[in-house]
């Protein structure tokens, strides 16, 4: 295993094997003692964290080549699943604004409820929107109008499973997540989650984060050199990275039975780092080609095989 200070990655890996285990067998504890929220660290007001769930939003329908003018048209009669939202559900109530049916939001960690500060950015999301979007989303909630009331589930909907799966069979239109797939402890049983609640005729967009989440020690890219075993003893009932690359989701895709309509990095590192990083990799990351093994995120569209031309609308 790499290291520059044994003695100090002794303690990591010791105070990283208790905090894992607290996640594993009390996750409600973890989240309270961790301030975990879902989306890193939130030192922006309101305003700012509304703007980003729109940003998150309009970034989705650049992806899928949706104008603005023709969100409405598209979400009409959609139901949408969106992965591990985070605490606020800022992206579920914008698209029920625009039009979809229903949102439907799983986690498997209770990180969403209703507190001074969401309430703040529901309303500055809610005052952001054209009269009649807004309307609509304040019909989202349980009291026509009153985020405090909490969402009503026939609108949106909050469920928090122990693997954070839907458990849906085609079930859903839309299949959306923002910096998740990379955390989830079960990368394969997600894919097939997906591929088993996507409608035939359905699409499924991702972006996905892999770089390190703070994991480096001493060089870019290191959290890829502890042996698989000793991270999983670490990290894995944590939300941390999973550390799969590129190559990892373009299996499990085709394993599932889903087609990618595109793939596109968000990033690269440079290439020098990853020279320098290559010889000391766990055994699972030394066969990746050095170009994709550089990426430090991606976009990815995927759907069912089924799916032409002509589906897409």
């Amino acid at each position: 295993m790499y290291s520059e200070n044994p003695m100090h990655d002794v303690v990591r890996v010791m105070k990283a094997f208790l905090s894992n285990q607290l996640a594993r067998f009390a996750p409600s504890i973890y989240v309270k003692v961790t301030h975990q929220t879902g989306r890193g660290d939130e030192s922006g007001d309101a305003k700012e964290v509304a703007a980003y769930f729109a940003m998150c939003v309009k970034e989705y329908f650049e992806k899928l080549d949706i104008a603005p003018a023709d969100y409405a048209a598209y979400l009409k009669g959609k139901k949408i699943l969106e992965y591990g939202p985070g605490d606020v559900l800022g992206v579920a109530l914008l698209m029920y604004a625009h039009g979809a049916d229903a949102v439907h939001c799983v986690d498997r960690f209770p990180l969403s409820q209703i507190s001074g500060k969401s309430l703040r950015i529901y309303w500055e999301i809610l005052n952001a929107l054209d009269a009649n979007k807004k309307d609509r989303a304040l019909g989202a909630f349980k009291e026509f109008g009153k985020p405090e009331s909490g969402f009503n589930p026939e609108a949106i909907a909050y469920t928090v499973t122990p693997d954070g799966l839907s458990g849906k069979k085609r079930h859903y239109d839309l299949i959306i997540s923002r910096a998740v797939l990379e955390h989830v402890n079960d990368l394969e049983k997600t894919m097939q989650d997906i591929s088993d609640a996507l409608k035939t005729n359905g699409v499924s967009i991702h972006q996905v984060d892999l770089k390190s989440h703070g994991l480096d020690r001493y060089k870019p890219y290191d959290f890829l050199t502890w042996p698989e075993v000793l991270f999983k003893l670490m990290y894995s009932h944590k939300g941390f990275p999973n550390r799969w690359r590129v190559d990892k989701y373009r299996e499990l895709a085709a394993k599932s039975g889903l087609r990618i309509r595109h793939m596109s990095p968000t990033g690269q590192l440079a290439m020098h780092d990853v020279a320098a990083i290559q010889p000391k990799l766990a055994r699972q990351f030394r066969n990746i080609p050095g170009e994709e093994l550089s990426w430090l995120g991606f976009w990815v569209l995927v759907e069912h095989p089924a799916v032409n031309a002509a589906d897409r609308s």
